[in-house]
């Protein structure tokens, strides 16, 4: 009857140390830890070391996550996860719901309603950023990456490789990759009927 503690975090600057360490203070003594470095846009199976984790786990072994949207990714896969857990006799505790049963029929209700709300959340953030996006756009600053070169080099170069200069001398000279250069002497043909 071990326990195995689960965190995930959506980028390389973040890390789940909060999370094992929230675990801990609960009063878990946590004796193996998993942790993902990934978007919570992923389903649960498509995460590394959670598959890792769900491979060690034994009857009446318990899982150990800081909040619910740990276990996947909207309310459907974290109730196919609960219930792949329930079907290997695992016992699941999230703190943020407290002690609760989350196979019991109480569980599976709170499971189901807290499930639905962290998935209408991500849609409220997604819909914040379009929004921003949008705001940002309108005020008419320049979205994406900052251009590698000024419109006198772009002119300079188009001009050198129709005088037979390579791609690649342009990239060497220009200090940009070769994708830029062709991106800037072939642009894309934009189809206002596609």
């Amino acid at each position: 009857m071990a326990v195995f503690g689960y965190g995930r975090v959506s980028t390389v600057d973040q890390s789940a140390d909060n999370q094992r360490l929230e675990i801990e203070r609960a009063g878990y003594s946590v004796e193996y830890w998993y942790a993902d470095t990934i978007s919570g846009k992923a389903h649960a199976a498509q995460r590394k070391q959670f598959g890792g984790m769900i491979a060690k786990l034994r009857k009446k072994d318990t899982v150990v996550v800081s909040k619910l949207d740990r276990l996947g990714r909207d309310a459907p896969d974290v109730l196919v996860t609960i219930k792949a857990l329930a079907m290997l006799g695992v016992e699941v505790v999230v703190l943020q719901l407290g002690k609760l049963d989350l196979t019991s029929p109480a569980g599976k209700l709170m499971l189901a309603m807290l499930a639905a709300v962290a998935e209408m959340e991500r849609d409220l953030i997604v819909e914040r950023t379009q929004a921003g996006l949008a705001r940002a756009k309108a005020e008419g600053k320049t979205l994406g990456r900052p251009v590698k070169t000024t419109p006198a080099q772009r002119k300079a170069i188009i001009d050198a490789y129709a005088s037979k200069r390579s791609v690649s001398a342009l990239a060497a000279l220009y200090g940009i990759s070769r994708a830029t250069v062709l991106t800037i002497v072939k642009p894309p043909i934009l189809c206002d009927a596609c």
